[in-house]
């Protein structure tokens, strides 16, 4: 009876896994890339510095929703891996968190950089640091391959079943 349950509760996580990496992880970064490319105006028109910072300042917790739902993933990995604890398995799932950490690190400071670059007038208000966040997109990447690749792989060890090789074989 304990095996069945563990076995639907795979199965569960399985149900979540996939969409939500399909979805977020996959068509996420797509369609909030369309959502930014065809907006009617490409920056707020804004007077003040201070006007400027609070818009910034607005997009943090829009920025804490979206990485929230990302982790979706990364939680129905956990479980898996406490479920079904293995140990290599289990390196790759710290790995995958360290990555994701990182990744969510490096996004939120380009998103939020990059809301600082543009006034609407072409005027900076801030740092030229901020604009050297442009190059972020390039270290997002150099992040998320591989941690695209390992949470997909994972996930595929994860929600296959351990004894179908068992089934397969006939018995002796």
């Amino acid at each position: 009876m304990l095996n069945h349950r563990k076995l639907a509760a795979r199965a569960l996580l399985a149900v979540v896994f996939w969409p939500s990496l399909f979805f977020f992880w996959f068509l996420g970064p797509f369609v909030f890339f369309l959502l930014s490319t065809t907006s009617s105006e490409v920056c707020t028109r804004l007077e003040t510095g201070s006007e400027f910072l609070a818009a910034a300042n607005g997009t943090i917790p829009m920025l804490a929703a979206q990485n929230l739902i990302y982790a979706i993933p990364i939680l129905c990995l956990v479980l898996w891996d406490r479920l079904s604890p293995d140990p290599a398995r289990a390196r790759h799932v710290v790995t995958c968190i360290k990555l994701f950490a990182a990744a969510v690190l490096v996004g939120a400071l380009w998103e939020y950089g990059s809301s600082l670059v543009c006034d609407g007038y072409g005027q900076p208000f801030f740092s030229p640091f901020w604009q050297m966040t442009s190059f972020l997109p390039i270290v997002s990447v150099v992040l998320n391959v591989p941690l695209y690749i390992l949470a997909f792989s994972l996930g595929r060890a994860f929600s296959t079943r351990e004894d179908a090789e068992d089934e397969a074989s006939p018995p002796a």
